[in-house]
């Protein structure tokens, strides 16, 4: 057989944008990286050059683990077919996920990805309530499917636009949000913000069915709720007979380190009535899931209609799954993220202190912001300097990506095993980086003032 000479990375640029659409963006789009391999929290470019991965929670115990892997293999020899046939792995797995969760949330639902996961948690949520609005916050994002780019502000903005049955709160951001770290009571006032919205759809006949939210807003800016926002807001929401939907697509499987769902972070009193999962849940391979209760269960089998997903399910993405849950917990990964992310957090601060650019580090375990801005007092973004952090970080060998508003926001979600010496690489450099920003920004001599 004759060889195939591998393609130059141009080579490749070239096929893609001539047969994939130019809407599927790329990182670095001036300048993509080629990736061939990937191993841990590395990733490897068509040269054999090693990056430190810092993006991709996707990977969530490491690209291509070999417990992972093994599992996938091993079930891939023996069977892979549609949930219709009893097999052991699919039972399996939801008791073991069920172990991981409050007790009243023990029905599954398992899917292919996270935009199916939200799409029939939306339709759970109406068959149960009988109402058909949605709460969302500003800057949300929950799936590409239509479904849920209506419920996307992120998306919907540049597009069609709001529909009359989706109802947008302000993101709880005490840094930059209506309500700040000075406001006497943050948790109670944008708590309210949803009560009023609330009060005004009823006035206008319109009837809730879900106040829908990842649990910690990720395009949104890396945010962190304060502790008790959920609380008020479900108090609110099943008082209008809404239910509460926590997306933990981005940040479920104990990325936040002293908990297994980022819910958790809000206390031990706090259950939603349907929990999300995609990304981290299958290390890569398309698994997903619904976590609900028994009454929103029984409320969608009501109908008579079968829902019938052909591969969610199926023997290879459970046998996926439970290696994944294996994984967490053999390589105690929930406490390496507090250790880790602790420091993180710690050396980060430390930058906040010498680079006024830096206006907050936020965040829980290894889901972190970092929040550049233009001058201390408006805290305007630095949309262009986070930009050049980032293609900055990539010539030294760190991917990192930008998110917010404002795309000012660098954001944090390595594979779990990124560990002490990932994080001082990186803080290092970033100290490096921004010292050059600001040496360059003196020597310009600009009259405007320099955000660094």
């Amino acid at each position: 057989m004759r060889a195939v000479q591998p393609r130059s990375r141009q080579q490749t640029l070239a096929l893609r944008r001539q047969l994939v659409g130019s809407s599927c963006k790329l990182f670095f789009p001036t300048d993509p990286v080629k990736i061939t391999e990937a191993k841990g929290q590395y990733m490897y470019d068509e040269n054999g050059r090693q990056y430190l991965d810092c993006i991709n929670n996707v990977a969530h115990v490491g690209h291509c683990h070999p417990d992972v892997v093994k599992a996938a293999h091993e079930q891939n020899q023996l069977l892979n077919t549609n949930s219709r046939y009893l097999h052991d792995n699919m039972v399996d797995y939801a008791e073991r996920l069920s172990k991981t969760l409050p007790e009243k949330l023990c029905i599954f639902y398992f899917l292919n990805s996270g935009s199916e996961a939200n799409d029939l948690a939306l339709r759970l949520a109406r068959q149960y309530t009988k109402h058909q609005d949605v709460i969302v916050l500003d800057h949300a994002y929950h799936g590409h499917l239509t479904s849920l780019i209506d419920i996307s502000p992120y998306k919907f903005r540049n597009l069609e636009g709001q529909k009359e049955w989706v109802h947008v709160a302000p993101v709880p951001d005490t840094y930059r949000g209506l309500y700040r770290e000075n406001h006497e009571d943050p948790v109670t006032a944008y708590a309210d913000e949803v009560k009023n919205i609330i009060e005004h759809a009823q006035k206008r006949g319109r009837k809730i069915a879900a106040f829908f939210v990842e649990s910690l807003p990720s395009v949104g800016g890396q945010i962190i709720p304060p502790a008790g926002y959920f609380q008020k807001v479900a108090e609110h929401v099943h008082k209008a007979g809404g239910v509460f939907i926590a997306d933990e697509i981005q940040v479920g499987f104990g990325r936040v380190g002293r908990h297994f769902w980022a819910f958790q972070l809000q206390g031990e009193d706090f259950i939603p009535d349907i929990v999300t999962m995609g990304k981290p849940i299958g290390n890569g391979h398309p698994l997903a899931c619904v976590a609900t209760t028994k009454e929103i269960a029984e409320a969608f089998a009501a109908t008579g209609v079968e829902y019938f997903n052909t591969f969610g399910g199926n023997p290879v993405s459970c046998a996926i799954g439970l290696a994944v849950l294996d994984v967490i917990e053999k390589e105690h990964l929930q406490a390496h993220a507090t250790e880790v992310g602790n420091f993180l957090m710690k050396t980060l601060k430390e930058q906040q202190i010498k680079h006024p650019i830096i206006g907050d580090v936020r965040g829980c375990g290894l889901f972190i912001g970092v929040d550049l801005i233009k001058d201390q007092a408006e805290r305007t973004p630095a949309t262009a300097e986070a930009e050049e952090l980032v293609t900055r970080l990539k010539e030294k060998y760190i991917l990192l990506s930008t998110d917010g508003p404002g795309r000012n926001v660098l954001k944090f979600k390595p594979p779990m095993c990124f560990n002490m010496e990932d994080a001082k690489f990186v803080v290092e450099t970033i100290d490096q980086i921004l010292t050059d920003m600001e040496k360059e920004c003196l020597s310009q001599k600009k009259t405007t003032v320099c955000s660094t």
